[in-house]
């Protein structure tokens, strides 16, 4: 059984788009979800610097888009088998929408542009961010956490979990790290995401969805917030909205995978981060990233060894 995962923000790096263009289609399936968003994919994806695609605005749609085209390079653009289960990592979660025939892709990308800017906004009002601490026992760092009035924005298991808050709230975690943790890693987000900070995009982004037109997921997709399975696009589109501001559970979702008998694991581009804690959390599970083109192959051979659905489009389609 094969679960593909999308990853979140923090994972773009300059120019990881470029190899993806040599696909046929890409370039041009890039440049019309980029007149429907007003936003060039194509130069941030490529030409543009570490702190322009920082930006959360910008970050967010670039990460979704990304991840749509290699899973279209991977499964063709229709989705259609070839995984068994799917899920994704904060804003990895419109990914998987999409790619769980939820949401179409280009509905995918028109919504998770207006998640940016929301998240991009309500960030701008206050100085906040994220710090990923290494190391340490749940028990001794979420009290830590509490006592220090930062939120466990992401829960992510194999000894990582990340902290959300207030410039001041970070520096003081960066001077006093919980018992056991190894180091603090600042992250490359630009507010305190998943935490009560981003009220005013939860608001936003629930004016948004109001007419969307969602379908059921058509396999299993495990959400952010429990490590649930949902079924109904209904109540997975409110998950959605709700999620910007609520702790990302990846621990769970992990647990969910391993209950449902997962064997492998497929990140799609910019992948490496939950490939990265899969290692470590999910043992026994084969796992790959898709960073380039030059995967597909071995992504291919590890669909066909391990998905239950069989692929039933072209790889080339």
């Amino acid at each position: 059984m094969l679960v593909l995962v999308a990853p979140g923000q923090g994972a773009q790096k300059p120019g990881f788009l470029s190899p993806w263009l040599e696909l046929p289609g890409v370039a041009d399936r890039l440049r019309a979800w980029s007149d429907a968003i007003d936003l060039d994919l194509i130069h941030y994806g490529t030409e543009a610097g570490e702190e322009e695609i920082r930006d959360t605005a910008v970050a967010q749609p670039l990460l979704v888009a990304a991840g749509l085209v290699s899973a279209q390079a991977l499964f063709g653009t229709g989705f259609t088998g070839g995984f068994d289960v799917v899920a994704g990592h904060s804003v990895g979660e419109l990914t998987a929408a999409a790619a769980a025939g939820a949401l179409a892709p280009r509905t995918a990308v028109e919504l998770v542009r207006k998640r940016g800017l929301a998240m991009a906004e309500a960030a701008a009002r206050a100085e906040t961010g994220m710090a990923a601490l290494l190391g340490g026992e749940p028990e001794h760092v979420l009290p830590h956490l509490e006592k220090l009035g930062l939120t466990p924005a992401n829960v992510n298991g194999a000894g990582q979990i990340v902290a959300a808050g207030t410039a001041e709230q970070l520096t003081a975690l960066a001077e006093d790290k919980p018992e056991g943790t190894r180091r603090v890693v600042p992250l490359k987000v630009a507010g305190a995401f998943h935490t009560h900070h981003m009220a005013p995009a939860v608001t936003a982004l629930d004016a948004a969805v109001r007419d969307l037109e969602v379908g059921d997921p058509r396999l299993p997709f495990v959400s952010n917030r429990d490590g649930e399975v949902v079924k109904d696009g209904a109540d997975l589109i409110q998950r959605l909205v709700n999620q910007v501001s609520s702790p990302v559970r990846w621990d769970l979702c992990m647990e969910r995978f391993q209950q449902l008998g997962v064997t492998a694991l497929v990140e799609l581009t910019p992948g490496g981060t939950l490939t990265g804690i899969a290692k470590r959390a999910l043992p026994g599970v084969v796992n790959l990233a898709l960073k380039t083109p030059d995967d597909l192959d071995a992504a291919r051979a590890l669909v066909a060894e391990h998905a239950v659905i069989p692929a039933a489009v072209s790889p080339a389609e």
